[in-house]
């Protein structure tokens, strides 16, 4: 299953703009991340058949298309999008796979009513320096318990944010529910850089 879309349209840049005008917290960004950017999160994830994959805030899709260019038989990809828009969007262009509209705060029952734990990957999009600490607390706890022990849970910083209280509590949360530290990658080609955080659960931790 490939796409092979090698960039973002301008259909695209102006349907994120105009969400985050519509809810700048909990889109976050005014541009659609890079091609490379989208690489780099799926470059350090093992994907075997069978796989259940879930997306968290797919926005436009780029990093979808990366995922499901790495897809291999038998695999499941789910997306959570919390935006009517993006979900819309989503589904028009990969009619195949899930998109379900909702918050992931709830992710464990959208995981639950779709059949698809427990989940090997969890990779997101979502803005967790500038949601509210309850929003990321209660995403968290349900990503927990979804995923399996050995699983991965893949997400960015932006460089100029990595230091920010948020983004720093958010990576103590996650340092602590996942059981270690995450392995970082940086992309420069995206505006602004960011950094890719890949944290596998730790292999004692319950679903």
């Amino acid at each position: 299953m490939r796409d092979m879309s090698n960039g973002t349209s301008l259909r695209e840049h102006v349907l994120l703009f105009s969400r985050f005008l519509r809810s700048p917290r909990t889109v976050g960004a005014v541009m659609p991340s890079s091609r490379a950017t989208a690489e780099a999160m799926v470059a350090d994830l093992t994907f075997q058949d069978g796989d259940r994959i879930v997306e968290l805030g797919p926005g436009t899709g780029v990093f979808t298309s990366a995922i499901i260019e790495r897809l291999r038989p038998g695999s499941r990809l789910l997306a959570v999008e919390i935006d009517p828009a993006f979900v819309e969007r989503v589904q028009r262009r990969w009619p195949t796979i899930a998109c379900v509209c909702g918050s992931a705060e709830h992710l464990d029952a959208i995981v639950s009513n779709q059949d698809m734990g427990p989940v090997d990957h969890i990779l997101s999009g979502l803005p967790f320096a500038s949601l509210p600490p309850v929003v990321t607390h209660n995403i968290l706890e349900s990503v927990t318990r979804v995923l399996r022990p050995g699983g991965t849970f893949t997400t960015f910083q932006y460089l100029h944010a990595y230091l920010m209280p948020s983004a720093a509590a958010f990576r103590a949360q996650m340092r602590e529910k996942m059981g270690g530290a995450p392995h970082a990658r940086l992309v420069v080609r995206n505006f602004p850089p960011a950094l890719i955080l890949t944290w596998k659960k730790a292999l004692g931790s319950g679903v």
